[in-house]
C-alpha cells in the first residue's frame, strides 16, 4: 500500500476531521494546507502539525510535494477544484457531493481520466468494513428477492439563510447534503441485489417542503424504483429529527442497521430477521474510524485510478449525481448556479484555452478562412448549464465549429450567450441554418438569418446552410438572395441540407451562367448504418452509392449529420432490444447489424470503441467530410473525440459497409 502525501484544500469542519485522520494514518500524512485567507490555512496548520500552508487553492496545485488532494469546499466549488487539480496532475479525493449536476461531475471526472489520476467521492462509509458485510448479506440471498430499501438520514438544525445548509448559492438544502448518502446507499443495495456493483432507478418520485427564500429543500422523501420491481424510500432533511438507519425488506426476512453513515460509533451493528423466527446481530470489530477506511481505501488503489465497490468508483458518483438531479426535479430544487444567465465562465473558472494536446483534426474548406475542425459541434442542448459545458470542453479540445439553427428552439440565444461570456467569437466558425419547411422561401429565409444573426449576437455567419429545399421556388431565386447576404457581408460560403445532388447541380449551374457563388458543401445524412426509413420526413442521405460516387468524382465537400446513427453503434440497438421505437424504425435491419458487427470485430482488434469506427468511416470517405455530433455530455464528446483517433484502410471502409462482399 503505497505512502501519499496529502495536501488539504479548505480549512471547514470536514476537513478538521480529515486531518485528524492523517494525524494518526499509517498510509497517510498532510504535508500542506490550503485556504483562501493565509492566516486561516497557518492556524489550521500549527494546529495540525502541518509543514506548510497556503493562502490560495492554487499554491497548493502548485506544490511539488503534494501527491493527493482532499477537495473540501462548500458543494458548489467542488467541480472546479477537482478538475484544477486533475490538471496540476493530483490525485483526488472530492467531498461528497462531487458537484451540485451530473454534468458539473462528468465533467470533474472525465478531466481526472483524461490526466490519469486518481478519483474517489468521500463516501466514507463506503470504504468500512460493516457496509461490505451488508451488502454480502443482501447478495447472499438469505432474506430472499428483496423487495424495499428504506434509507434515512437527517437532521434538525438552526435555519441560517446565508449558512451553508439553506443558501441556494451554497448549494443548500438535504438533498444533497445528506440526501446523497440515502441516494448511495439505496443504489450499492439495490445493485448487491442484482449481483452488480451498484443499480440505477427507472423511476424517481418525490416530494419536498422547501425554504420559502431559497428554494432549498427543508425535508424530502423520494421513492425510487428499480428493475425487477425493487423499490426504495428515501427521506432526509436538514429540519427534520428522524432515526438515521438503513432497513432492507426481503421476501424471507429484513436487515436492520443501526448506525449506517458512522460505522464503528456506539451502538453500530447488523441485525438481520428472519421470518423462520432466526435472529442475528452483527458487531463489525476494528479500532479505526471510518475516516482511516477511507484513506487506506485511496492509497490502495492509487495506482489501478478508482477504488472498487463498495466504494464509489467514478462511474458509480455519475449515477449516483443523476439520481441526485432526478429527485431535485422532482421536489422542485433548483440552484441558480443551474441557471444559463449565472453561467458566464467555464465551470474551472479560468479563460477557455485551446489543449496542445486535444487531438482535434482540421480541414481546410474554400471560402472559409481557418481551417475547420472536423467534428462540428450540432445538436447539443446548449439551452441548459449542462450543454454550455459541453461547448466550453469542446472549444478546449481544438473544436471550432458551431452549428446552429433557427429551427432549434433556443439553441440560437444559447449560443449567443456562450460566444458573448466566453469572448471566443474570432475563434469560432458559424453554420447558420434557416429556411426550414413550411419557411422554405427566399423571403423567409432573410427573416430568419437576420434574428439569427441577433440571438448570436453576431453580423454574420462564417456558413450559411439552407434547412431544406422546396421544389416549387426555381433554383435561381435562392441563388440570387444568398449572394445578396454573402455580398452584404451576413454569410460567407453557403450550402444546401436536405437537397438533392441534381437540385445542388441544378444551382451551381444556374450561379455560374450569372457569374454568382454557387453551393460550397452538401449537409445531408452519412452513416456506417444505411438509414431504413428517414430520420424526418423529407430528409435525404448520402448512403446510396451514387450519391458518394458523385461526391467522389467532384471531390465535393460534406458535412454529415446523424453520422453516429443516433447510437446504433453503442449497446442501446440489438435485435431483441425494441424499446427505442425511433432507432428500430430508422436503423434496424440485418445488412445494418452486419455492419454493426462488423465494426466491433474491427473496434477490438484497434482497441477502440466499436462507435468510434462507425465516426471513423464517415470521416474516411474518398471526398472532404465534416461531421455534426451531438454529445450530451462531456462524456459522449470524449467517445466521438476516440474516432480521430482511428485510421481506416480504403479496404476496411469498403468491407465495413459490405461493398466488398458484392
Amino acid at each position: 500500500m503505497k505512502h501519499v502525501n496529502w495536501g488539504i484544500l479548505a480549512t471547514g469542519n470536514i476537513a478538521h476531521r480529515f486531518a485528524e485522520t492523517l494525524a494518526t494514518s499509517e498510509t497517510g500524512t498532510a504535508v500542506a494546507v490550503a485556504s483562501r485567507e493565509h492566516a486561516k490555512a497557518t492556524a489550521f496548520a500549527e494546529e495540525f502539525d502541518i509543514p506548510t500552508a497556503h493562502g490560495s487553492y492554487d499554491d497548493l496545485l502548485a506544490d511539488p510535494n503534494v501527491e493527493a488532494v482532499y477537495v473540501s469546499t462548500p458543494h458548489p466549488q467542488h467541480a472546479e477544484w477537482i478538475i484544477r487539480a486533475a490538471r496540476a496532475g493530483k490525485h483526488i479525493l472530492s467531498e461528497k457531493p462531487a458537484a451540485l449536476t451530473f454534468a458539473q461531475a462528468e465533467a470533474a471526472i472525465t478531466a481526472a481520466r483524461e490526466n490519469d489520476v486518481f478519483f474517489m467521492e468521500a463516501f466514507m462509509y463506503r470504504c468500512h468494513p460493516q457496509t461490505a458485510q451488508l451488502v454480502d448479506i443482501v447478495r447472499s440471498g438469505e432474506i430472499g428477492d428483496i423487495r424495499l430499501i428504506r434509507a434515512m438520514f437527517s437532521f434538525q438544525t438552526t435555519r441560517d439563510p446565508e449558512g451553508r445548509l439553506f443558501a441556494n448559492a451554497l448549494g443548500g438544502g438535504g438533498i444533497l447534503d445528506v440526501g446523497s448518502y440515502c441516494m448511495s446507499m439505496a443504489r450499492l443495495l439495490a445493485g448487491a441485489a442484482q449481483g452488480l456493483p451498484f443499480a440505477e432507478p427507472v423511476s424517481v418520485k418525490a416530494v419536498a417542503q422547501l425554504d420559502p427564500a431559497e428554494g432549498t429543500d427543508l425535508y424530502s422523501t423520494a421513492v425510487l424504483e428499480f428493475d425487477g420491481g425493487l423499490l426504495a424510500e428515501l427521506t432526509t432533511g436538514v429540519l427534520l429529527n428522524q432515526p438515521n438507519t438503513v432497513a432492507v425488506y426481503g421476501s424471507e426476512g429484513s436487515i436492520t442497521v443501526d448506525q449506517p453513515w458512522f460505522p464503528g460509533a456506539a451502538g453500530s451493528r447488523i441485525v438481520v430477521s428472519l421470518d423462520s423466527g432466526e435472529h442475528r446481530e452483527i458487531e463489525t470489530e476494528t479500532t479505526a474510524n471510518a475516516y482511516h477506511f477511507e484513506v487506506d481505501t485511496v492509497a490502495r488503489h492509487l495506482a489501478d485510478r478508482a477504488a472498487p465497490s463498495p466504494a464509489m468508483s467514478p462511474e458509480d458518483t455519475l449515477g449516483n449525481m443523476r439520481a441526485l438531479d432526478s429527485w431535485r426535479a422532482e421536489a422542485g430544487v433548483v440552484y441558480g448556479a443551474e441557471r444559463r444567465d449565472q453561467f458566464v465562465h467555464p465551470l474551472w473558472a479560468e479563460r477557455l484555452s485551446v489543449h496542445h494536446t486535444a487531438g482535434m483534426e482540421y480541414a481546410s474548406l474554400p471560402g472559409v478562412e481557418r481551417p475547420l475542425a472536423r467534428l462540428v459541434m450540432g445538436g447539443v442542448p446548449t439551452t441548459t448549464v449542462g450543454g454550455q459545458i459541453v461547448l466550453d470542453d469542446y472549444f478546449e479540445r481544438g473544436g471550432n465549429v458551431i452549428d446552429t439553427a433557427f429551427h432549434y428552439d433556443g439553441v440560437d440565444e444559447s449560443i449567443g450567450h456562450w460566444l458573448r461570456t466566453r469572448g471566443v467569437r474570432e475563434d469560432v466558425s458559424l453554420i447558420v441554418k434557416g429556411a426550414h419547411t413550411p419557411n422554405c422561401t427566399p423571403e423567409a429565409l432573410s427573416e430568419q438569418l437576420e434574428i439569427s444573426l441577433e440571438r448570436l449576437g453576431t453580423d454574420h455567419g462564417e456558413i450559411y446552410i439552407m434547412h431544406r429545399d422546396n421544389l416549387d421556388v426555381p433554383v435561381g431565386e435562392f441563388i440570387d438572395v444568398l449572394n445578396s447576404h454573402r455580398v452584404a457581408g451576413r454569410i460567407g460560403i453557403f450550402g444546401g441540407s436536405n437537397w438533392s445532388i441534381d437540385r445542388l447541380s441544378e444551382a451551381n449551374a444556374y450561379a455560374a451562367a450569372h457569374g454568382l457563388q454557387g453551393f460550397s458543401l452538401l449537409n445531408n445524412q452519412l452513416s456506417l448504418a444505411a438509414p431504413v426509413e428517414p430520420v424526418w420526413a423529407g430528409c435525404l442521405s448520402a448512403n446510396d452509392p451514387n450519391s458518394r460516387q458523385w461526391l467522389a468524382e467532384n471531390h465535393f465537400p460534406f458535412l454529415a449529420w446523424s453520422s453516429q446513427a443516433r447510437g446504433f453503434f453503442t449497446a442501446r440497438a440489438a435485435p431483441d432490444r425494441r424499446s427505442d421505437a425511433e432507432l428500430v424504425r430508422c436503423w434496424y435491419s440485418n445488412a445494418n447489424f452486419e455492419r454493426k458487427r462488423r465494426a466491433a470485430e474491427l473496434a477490438a482488434a484497434k482497441g477502440c470503441e466499436e462507435i468510434n469506427i462507425a465516426l471513423a468511416w464517415v470521416l474516411y470517405q474518398p471526398f472532404p467530410t465534416w461531421t455534426l455530433i451531438g454529445p450530451a455530455t462531456t462524456g459522449e464528446l470524449h467517445s466521438s473525440l476516440g474516432a480521430l483517433k482511428v485510421s481506416l484502410t480504403p479496404e476496411e471502409v469498403a468491407w465495413l459497409n459490405l461493398e466488398s462482399d458484392r
